[in-house]
């Protein structure tokens, strides 16, 4: 199995693959019969990112399927483990852990600048904007935010509005204090990143997460 780096720890297993010409996957063993038709209208590279994830999961947890909420949200079945899945074509990620996680790979690109408007708050903004590395960091911001949302999802939260991200250094991306937030509640974590070739990777589990109520004040 060609997986090209592990993280795991003594509390989550932490897999990233990067896809292979020489990579042989079995479908009729990797794709449920009710996926089948669906599975096979993917694009190529969206059905390769398919096939490692549940080559992963497979070599993993073989008796175990990967199911969706309604949010789009994957589980496991059974519910026994908590997963978190991430791809950008050659990589992909897939995270089991007795904890709730959340997971992201971002390519390094220039592309973001057009969007930064969009996920950036003003707080994050003051201390980002302008930078040398203005791209790195946004990158990084972006695959938190993402890890973030897979972790504490919600449909009707926006990236810029309800998640943020405290300064850091590019030296050291071992410890990120990141939250996310609302009216009443504030839940604060700890994202660790890692720089795989043109790629960061974020990584959140929950029991960094420190709850506590915000005065309700109206």
């Amino acid at each position: 199995m060609p997986i090209y780096k592990n993280y795991s720890d003594g509390k989550s297993q932490i897999f990233v693959w990067k896809y292979d010409e020489k990579d042989v996957f079995h479908d009729a063993l990797l794709i449920p019969i009710d996926e089948s038709v669906k599975v096979e209208n993917y694009h190529p590279k969206k059905k390769l990112e398919y096939l490692m994830i549940r080559q992963m999961l497979k070599n993993t947890l073989p008796n175990h399927t990967i199911q969706y909420k309604n949010i789009g949200q994957p589980y496991l079945f059974p519910k026994d483990y908590f997963i978190s899945i991430s791809h950008s074509f050659p990589y992909a990620s897939l995270v089991i852990s007795t904890k709730r996680v959340g997971i992201d790979l971002e390519k390094i690109n220039e592309k973001i600048f057009r969007v930064k408007h969009k996920f950036i708050n003003q707080n994050e903004e003051n201390w980002v904007y302008n930078q040398t590395e203005e791209l790195q960091f946004l990158t990084i911001i972006w695959a938190i935010k993402e890890a973030l949302y897979k972790l504490h999802p919600s449909k009707y939260w926006s990236l810029k509005k309800h998640y943020s991200v405290e300064k850091f250094s590019l030296d050291d991306l071992s410890e990120i204090s990141c939250s996310v937030f609302d009216d009443d509640f504030v839940d604060n974590y700890i994202a660790k990143v890692v720089n795989i070739d043109h790629y960061y990777f974020a990584f959140i589990e929950e029991n960094h997460n420190i709850n506590y109520k915000i005065p309700f004040d109206k």
